[in-house]
Parts: C-alpha cells; sequence; structure tokens
C-alpha cells in the first residue's frame, strides 16, 4: 500500500481548503504576528524577514518523503477571507503515519471553522491520501485544540508530563490519534443514519 498525492482544493459547506498563493501574504502575515497564536507552539512568532521566509518556504513546500507537509490555506467561501491553515506532515511513508496539525486566526474563533476545516484534512489523509493512522501533537493547557480533536472522535493515545520546555516554562502535551478503520466505520455509520 502507497500513499497518493494529495488533492490540491476541497470544499465544506462553508469552507476552501487550497494551496497558499502569494497574495494571501498579508493575511498569513496578520494572524502569524499575533503571539497568541503562538502560545502553544513553542515558539515566539516569526518577525520582518524570517516571516518572510516562513511564507515563501509554505509556497514551495512537497509532499513526498517523511517530514514533508501538505499545507491547505482555509477560507471561507462568503468573502474569500484566509482564516487559517491545516497541515498533515507526512510523519512516516513506511508506516502510514501523518500528522494533523491547525493554525487559525484569533479573530475568527468560536465559529466552528478549525473543526469543519479538520475534519476535512482527515477524510482527505485517510480518503485520498490513504494514511492508516493520523494523530495529532497538542500543549495539554491548550483547551480549545483539545476540544477540537475530541470533537472529531480522536482517541487521547498519551499525556506525556513536562516533555518540552519554552521561555523557562515546562510544558506537557497530550497525543490523540485516529485509525483508517475507525474514520471509515464513522463514516459508513454517518451514511447509514443520512439515509435513514
Amino acid at each position: 500500500m502507497t500513499l497518493q498525492t494529495p488533492p490540491s482544493r476541497h470544499e465544506t459547506d462553508r469552507l476552501v481548503l487550497r494551496p497558499f498563493a502569494d497574495g494571501d501574504w498579508g493575511q498569513y502575515a496578520d494572524y502569524h504576528a499575533r503571539p497568541e497564536v503562538y502560545a502553544y507552539l513553542y515558539a515566539p512568532p516569526p518577525t520582518g524577514d524570517a516571516l518572510r521566509e516562513k511564507f515563501d518556504r509554505v509556497l514551495a513546500a512537497r509532499f513526498e518523503g517523511d517530514g514533508d507537509v501538505y499545507r491547505l490555506a482555509v477560507t471561507v467561501k462568503a468573502g474569500g477571507a484566509v482564516v487559517g491553515e491545516v497541515l498533515l506532515k507526512l510523519a512516516s511513508r513506511d508506516a502510514l503515519q501523518g500528522e494533523v496539525g491547525y493554525i487559525f486566526n484569533p479573530v475568527h474563533a468560536g465559529k466552528g471553522y478549525a473543526t469543519e476545516a479538520v475534519a476535512a484534512l482527515l477524510r482527505i489523509g485517510f480518503e485520498a491520501i490513504g494514511f492508516h493512522r493520523i494523530f495529532a501533537r497538542l500543549d495539554s493547557a491548550n483547551a480549545r485544540s483539545v476540544a477540537v480533536v475530541e470533537r472529531l472522535g480522536l482517541r487521547r493515545e498519551a499525556h506525556l508530563i513536562q516533555n518540552d520546555r519554552f521561555n523557562g516554562k515546562w510544558g506537557d502535551e497530550y497525543i490523540y490519534a485516529l485509525l483508517k478503520s475507525e474514520w471509515m466505520q464513522r463514516s459508513n455509520q454517518g451514511a447509514a443514519l443520512r439515509g435513514s
């Protein structure tokens, strides 16, 4: 079994997930420059040239080998605003493992965009790319992010105690995961309920 090339575009009821383009720079820079966005990423927000270089790497990213990242801008159909991004990191091609991640502009919080976009990315990861397992690593203090993965049915597999340190402060990490068989079973149950 091998992984497939991911689609370049995906739509949900309210969102369009697509590759970043040069014209997204301003909106990307806006939320990546916010300290609250990086509060749980164990890094300071990039600034100046470092921020532009980060964006340029996003534009040039490939998805072929371990460590590569498939990243999509999340835009709202009504108006086209970039509200954030979702990503799948190719954690292990041999083991068909992907790591899901997401970053959203807090200006658009509370509208369910993250849950809707991450659900779409899980569908892409399992049904289009062919991952066997997708996992998420989250700071245990990041209640909003934890709520997203729990709403989507990911299972907490681990609680790592003081496994990371940033600005002299230790942090805990949760590992959540979902298998393709679990995703498919849930998808089939949903389809059966919609058909009844």
